[in-house]
């Protein structure tokens, strides 16, 4: 699958996305998609496409709380997504751009 990526890894056009996109974005961390991760990824569009701005970290996880499950935390994304950098690579395998103030 040919992707045209921006030189941080995200999609170009956040409009292509589907779930084959997401999980061939998944690989790098070596990552098998499951619903309970698209459920996450569709709230992270969702939040886009309300707010016009990808998430910083805490307000995505005020936003899952209140759209997904009260029990999400920082630390429970960290190990369901292999990652320390929540936000951008949510953000990344949602199809959404690089927030803001990430590095």
């Amino acid at each position: 699958m040919q992707l045209e990526l921006d030189q941080d890894g995200h999609l170009v056009d956040y409009s292509i996305w589907d779930q084959n996109i997401a999980q061939e974005l998944a690989k790098s961390l070596d990552l098998q998609l499951t619903d309970w991760h698209f459920e996450i990824l569709y709230a992270v569009r969702q939040f886009y496409q309300q707010f016009g701005h990808s998430p910083a970290t805490r307000p995505l996880i005020k936003f899952l709380m209140k759209t997904v499950n009260s029990e999400i935390d920082n630390a429970l994304l960290q190990q369901k997504f292999n990652t320390g950098l929540v936000a951008r690579h949510l953000s990344r395998l949602a199809g959404v751009p690089k927030p803001a103030n990430c590095l």
